[in-house]
């Protein structure tokens, strides 16, 4: 089984779905020891959102029998990128319920928890190759995934967390400039933090 110190969530960033709703996602970065047989690439980089790991922990669920699954941070409509304590704790509450999970034997046995860590294939594709429905086998997404690379097709539906962009006009006062990214372009924490703090001075 993986050292726990040898999966991390990090680096998250912020992307515009559109005019009025954009998503975060972090980064998932797995080290595997040379003599593990767990999974099959011993280092991999993958990007994955909150709602992703909700599917996963549903997927889990279905196959975990009597186990008792980890739980995710909770769901929190107001999650905000400014908020540098919901997001380091919202990135320790995935790295924690992800370390839990691999060190679970009977889990590791789900292709979609595989696919999930170690490819860059969006939901809708993993559940297509787990079904052996797609072209490539498991394996072979696997090792032809790029680790960090951002996903552009089968967009998932934005979730409760995605943060509404309001006018900096409105009554709350704390609405996010209109000049952010495009979509599919990150925006690196730090500079959203910079910008924001920017904003309000």
């Amino acid at each position: 089984l993986l050292p726990r110190q040898c999966i991390s969530v990090r680096d998250p960033r912020l992307h515009k779905d559109d005019f009025w709703r954009t998503h975060v996602d972090y980064e998932i970065h797995l080290c595997v020891s040379t003599n593990s047989m767990c999974f099959r690439k011993k280092t991999s980089s993958v990007r994955r959102r909150y709602s992703e790991f909700v599917w996963l922990r549903h997927c889990l669920e279905q196959n975990a029998l009597i186990i008792v699954l980890p739980r995710l941070p909770p769901r929190n409509p107001f999650f905000s990128m400014r908020k540098t304590e919901q997001v380091f704790q919202r990135m320790k509450g995935l790295q924690d319920f992800l370390e839990n999970v691999v060190h679970t034997p009977l889990l590791l046995s789900d292709s979609r928890l595989h696919l999930f860590l170690q490819s860059d294939l969006s939901i809708t594709k993993i559940e297509r190759c787990a079904l052996g429905k797609t072209r490539y086998t498991v394996a072979e997404a696997i090792q032809r995934s790029v680790g960090g690379c951002i996903r552009l097709e089968d967009k998932v539906s934005c979730d409760s967390d995605c943060e509404r962009y309001i006018s900096s006009s409105s009554s709350s006062g704390l609405g996010l400039s209109v000049d952010t990214p495009v979509q599919g372009s990150p925006l690196p924490f730090s500079e959203s933090l910079a910008r924001d703090q920017q904003l309000f001075i």
